[in-house]
């Protein structure tokens, strides 16, 4: 029985890929835009502009590649260039406030109900105002600190904190009438 060493066989692809090999690049783009894809979706409520995005964050990781370090994993390294970009095409367009906020209430929400698909959740989070949404991701999708997310989005980090608390109680809210529409009490 061969054993095939697989972080190795990642290793070569990304040298290929450095050195402009389209093949070596197209089998990267293959194998991580579908989760890609999904990362900027949570951000970016259009699909198209979602895509556009993943292609522009695609290209700068080629363009980037040469600075991977082979420390922790390349879909980890992808990923936050993804987050990254997405992070930036809001902030272009404009589409995120942040609401200086220092008073928040620390809530458990760990249970989103398990009766809904997970189409019904981003529904809910993408009707989150945007600057909600981004910490809400950032912060239990993605699991960055208060403190991470606050130096990455230059915000106060109980800004952070507020945001990701009225993001949490409308997300709750909207849960409770999405319950009381299924079981007709609405």
């Amino acid at each position: 029985m061969k054993v095939i060493n697989l972080h190795q066989e990642e290793k070569e692809l990304i040298q290929l890929a450095v050195e402009n090999n389209r093949h070596a690049q197209q089998r990267i783009y293959s194998k991580f835009s579908p989760k890609m894809l999904s990362v900027c979706r949570q951000y970016i409520k259009d699909l198209h502009q979602a895509e556009d995005v993943m292609i522009t964050a695609f290209m700068k990781v080629f363009a980037n590649l040469k600075n991977f370090e082979h420390k922790g994993s390349f879909e980890g390294w992808i990923r936050r260039t993804m987050i990254n970009e997405s992070i930036s095409y809001l902030r272009v367009q404009k589409q995120v406030k942040f609401i200086e906020d220092e008073h928040y209430i620390e809530e458990s929400f760990n249970n989103i109900e398990s009766q809904f698909s997970v189409e019904d959740i981003q529904f809910l989070i993408d009707n989150l105002p945007d600057g909600y949404k981004m910490i809400f991701n950032l912060y239990a999708i993605e699991g960055f600190k208060h403190q991470e997310i606050a130096k990455m989005l230059n915000i106060n980090e109980g800004t952070s904190k507020s945001q990701l608390s009225h993001a949490r109680k409308m997300l709750q809210e909207q849960i409770g009438k999405l319950k009381n529409y299924e079981y007709g009490t609405e």
